[in-house]
């Protein structure tokens, strides 16, 4: 069976239909593959949407404040991908005059652009046949040809690339990565696959050997590391609350959020009241508070997970300069602050 021909059959027959397949603007195309790491089409789409409503092309992205860029990402997490995005457009802009590298070498330098990313645009922009290895594209080889390197390791990584690159159509390499992509997100899915229906059916080595479920092989990875998190929601008697930018390298970085009290522990009421005593905006002042919520928000990230509580501190006058918290909405916070927000209803 030739393997390229067929899938990519399959996908002339069952593509879905999205915005970024109906251009092959260098600018979109790397728009769209950097809202897509690590988020499913469904989500990141009105996403993209918005980016090219917004920012329609690298110059208008280029001159935006990286604050606006922050707050047009909120909810899509793994926030240096927006922080990178923005680094990139003013790179292009200003080193390439808004033309992107036409290379996989060239794309690579790019800050935020992998092996991925770099092989997608080429291929797709520039025909260059280099073939692109994501998520699905390592569950459909995987599968199909019965191979059980994990994917997550370094001898993986070059085996699932050095097939991906043998099987890509080189007269065809845009249709040929993103067949393979479509084929893994759509039919050859992580569970409850359609190999009823799928044209592979009858030289796919995990279906004749029943290891649908066994494949593709992932090393575990390390215990996500569990980080207790009380913010304080101050509101005072003229409406004002007080958000502080993150700093560092940290998680969140230049976003903002509540003043953050971290404890090795959960704490109940009576135990935390003399933390926010002891807290320098608080000490000195008279203060009002109380829990917004009794058990732990669990907000889980990629190697921690965050057990979050809210405490609503009301004060008289706020010890800082603050915003009234019919604002607090037009900053950039993270999706755990932005969802309490809400449900809060300043």
């Amino acid at each position: 069976m030739n393997f390229s021909k067929t899938i990519i059959n399959w996908y002339s027959a069952n593509k879905r239909s999205l915005p970024w397949r109906e251009t092959n603007s260098p600018y979109k195309i790397w728009l769209s593959e950097i809202i897509l790491q690590q988020t499913r089409v469904r989500q990141g789409l009105p996403y993209y949407e918005a980016f090219v409503a917004k920012y329609p092309t690298v110059f208008e992205l280029a001159k935006a404040n990286e604050s606006d860029v922050l707050k047009l990402w909120q909810g899509l997490g793994y926030y240096s991908r927006a922080r990178n995005l923005h680094a990139t457009a003013k790179y292009v802009v200003d080193e390439f005059n808004g033309i992107f590298p036409n290379t996989y070498k060239g794309l690579l330098k790019l800050k935020g652009v992998g092996d991925y990313t770099a092989s997608a645009i080429a291929s797709i922009c520039f025909n260059e046949p280099t073939a692109v290895v994501d998520g699905n594209v390592y569950r459909v080889l995987s599968r199909y040809f019965g191979v059980d390197t994990p994917i997550n390791s370094s001898k993986g990584v070059k085996e699932f690339k050095a097939m991906a690159q043998e099987l890509i159509d080189r007269n065809n390499p845009a249709i040929f990565n993103q067949a393979i992509m479509e084929f893994g997100a759509t039919q050859c899915k992580p569970k409850n696959p359609d190999c009823g229906n799928c044209p592979f059916q009858n030289s796919c080595v995990a279906f004749g050997h029943n290891h649908i479920d066994a494949l593709p092989v992932k090393n575990k990875s390390a215990r996500a590391k569990k980080k207790y998190f009380n913010f304080l929601v101050f509101v005072s008697e003229d409406g004002k609350t007080i958000l502080e930018k993150r700093q560092g390298k940290g998680i969140w970085q230049n976003l903002y959020q509540f003043p953050l009290v971290e404890t090795n522990k959960n704490f109940d009421a009576e135990s935390f009241e003399p933390l926010i005593e002891s807290h320098d905006l608080v000490k000195g002042h008279p203060f009002k508070f109380t829990p917004y919520n009794k058990e732990c928000i669990v907000h889980k990230l990629s190697h921690r997970h965050l057990h979050t509580k809210f405490w609503i501190v009301n004060v008289e006058k706020l010890p800082v300069m603050g915003i009234p918290v019919n604002q607090v909405r037009d900053y950039a916070v993270p999706i755990l602050i932005g969802n309490f927000i809400e449900s809060f209803n300043f």
